[in-house]
């Protein structure tokens, strides 16, 4: 029986270098080389723990982790996702705790694939949310916190700790969201999503007078909805109505 080839990802910013080899000041550009060989510019002589700022290619083989460790900062999107083809000897910081990864001073770049991919399986629907739909709301999401702070300070601490017949407690979704996300091997990819959900809050603010409190619960409701687009086919409406704070809204804006 043959075994299915295993696939490799490196991810880069938009202009396709890996930002660590940038940042070691020998930039490698995989946009350039699509289809070529490329040896690593400074190869590390202890395979493989001469840890300096880019010692060897570092590649998975779980795209929802590929966005883990890549140097780049801060998280921006878009972000540029490559096959890639290790060549020579090959290893990994052990594979108990790195099962997915692999690192190599050599590197075949086979092709580009679609970047949401990073963001996990559901990507598109992610990067609807972040950037279709946080940006709407954020602004409300704010408005209703300075409205009546005492009020939605409550609210939100009977959201977080308590849920109820409909939804879980807030803290315990956010919970089951990241052992989801372990599970499946898209840590990473969550991590990335809620840093571009704040980003997307901090865009929709800026040019508002919103209170810290007020941006401080509208990155909580932003990275909620974006997680809860992520496990959307992983979990029933229990924990999907708690990551998005169903209950939370007053009145008015659940009419609306």
């Amino acid at each position: 029986m043959a075994c299915t080839p295993v696939t490799w990802y490196i991810a880069t910013p938009a202009d396709g270098i890996i930002e660590m080899s940038r940042h070691a000041g020998t930039p490698v550009n995989l946009a350039a080389n699509v289809g070529q060989v490329i040896d690593h510019p400074q190869p590390c002589t202890s395979l493989w723990f001469d840890e300096g700022p880019f010692s060897y290619f570092r590649m998975v083989n779980r795209v929802g982790e590929v966005l883990e460790d890549t140097g780049i900062w801060p998280v921006t999107w878009p972000v540029r996702l490559w096959i890639v083809e290790p060549l020579g000897e090959t290893g990994n910081w052990g594979q108990r705790h790195y099962p997915y990864r692999l690192l190599s001073h050599r590197i075949r770049v086979l092709e580009e694939t679609d970047a949401h991919r990073a963001l996990g399986a559901a990507g598109r629907d992610v990067l609807d949310v972040v950037q279709q739909q946080v940006p709407e709301q954020a602004v409300r999401w704010a408005a209703d916190w300075d409205a009546d702070p005492e009020g939605m300070r409550h609210r939100q601490w009977n959201w977080a700790q308590c849920g109820g017949r409909a939804c879980g407690s807030g803290r315990w979704a956010e919970s089951v969201a990241l052992t989801t996300s372990h599970a499946h091997r898209e840590s990473a990819a969550q991590t990335w999503i809620e840093h571009l959900a704040r980003r997307a809050v901090d865009q929709a603010l800026a040019d508002t007078d919103a209170s810290m409190h007020a941006y401080s619960y509208a990155y909580g409701r932003a990275t909620g909805h974006a997680v809860a687009a992520q496990h959307h086919a992983r979990s029933d409406a229990y924990v999907l109505d708690a990551l998005r704070g169903v209950g939370l809204d007053s009145p008015a804006a659940v009419a609306a």
